[in-house]
């Protein structure tokens, strides 16, 4: 019999585990949150028992305390057992977070005496080894829990959890934030920028006009000419160590011309050899 397919849930308070739970189990996963990892093996060992349960989700927060600093043991076991174990780690900007708690007056489960910032930066720190440990980091600071749905649904249809891992090229802006679930970021700032030209400011890098000016320049044929041949090399790198998921983040002021002409290039020459997809997160932003 094939070992189970096991998914570690995890992530800042307010980020959405909640939300990835539920879309698990939607999708045929057996769940259960706040589960201590030592019991992880135990849920496994019975899941195993019967042909019913293939798949199986754990929520894994900061309440489970001390548990958390036995966990990787416990995920190495597992491997050890023939699973395929993957870490889904759920990431958001301090601001977002502060205003969740704010609005839904929610208490932060380390925020002892309501001191919502610093119990952010004392979970960050207990939960940053198994942020380093994830498959795959959602950033989820401009998501709707529709959006985190289907990025559930999305990655665990592209395979989540096989072997192959699956690229995302990522176009953004930097006024609008650094992403979080970035995993090499590319800075685009330094060339030539449409939208000192009349013509093409309201248009964006997927539309010709916008793509020739930027892909054309002597900077973007240079910055090519080393990223393309230094992503080649990276990229099997990356998959060998066990990385399902993988988000190349461009960026240029607004998200909305250069980076997207550059993600949808770059995209474009990574996805003849592997499973390439694009997302741009700022490119129809209304100005604010």
């Amino acid at each position: 019999m094939s070992g189970l397919h096991v998914v570690v849930v995890t992530g800042m308070s307010g980020a959405g585990r909640s939300t990835a739970l539920n879309a698990f189990e939607d999708l045929g996963f057996f769940c259960v949150d706040n589960l201590p990892p030592p019991l992880a093996r135990e849920m496994v060992a019975l899941a195993e028992v019967g042909d019913e349960l293939r798949r199986v989700a754990f929520g894994i927060d900061v309440r489970t305390g001390a548990f958390i600093e036995g966990l990787e043991e416990v995920l190495a076991n597992l491997e050890e057992g023939g699973h395929s174990v993957e870490v889904m780690f759920l990431d958001c900007v301090d601001e977002a977070l502060i205003q969740r708690f704010s609005e839904t007056r929610r208490t932060h489960p380390m925020a002892a005496y309501g001191d919502v910032p610093a119990a952010i930066q004392k979970e960050r720190d207990r939960l940053g080894p198994l942020r380093a440990r994830a498959n795959i980091v959602i950033d989820t600071t401009d998501l709707s829990v529709h959006d985190l749905r289907r990025s559930v649904i999305d990655h665990v249809a592209r395979g989540g959890g096989g072997a192959s891992m699956n690229t995302r090229v990522l176009s953004f802006g930097f006024k609008y934030g650094v992403p979080a679930d970035a995993d090499l970021i590319f800075d685009l700032r330094y060339m030539p920028n449409p939208h000192f030209v009349p013509e093409l400011r309201p248009k964006t890098g997927r539309e010709p006009e916008v793509a020739s000016f930027v892909l054309e320049t002597e900077e973007a044929r240079e910055f090519l000419g080393h990223v393309m041949p230094m992503l080649v090399d990276l990229l099997p790198r990356y998959e060998k160590e066990g990385k399902s998921y993988l988000t190349i983040a461009l960026g240029c002021t607004g998200g909305k011309h250069r980076s997207v002409a550059m993600a949808e290039r770059i995209a474009k020459e990574l996805g003849e050899s592997r499973d390439v997809w694009t997302h741009h997160r700022d490119a129809e932003r209304v100005k604010r």
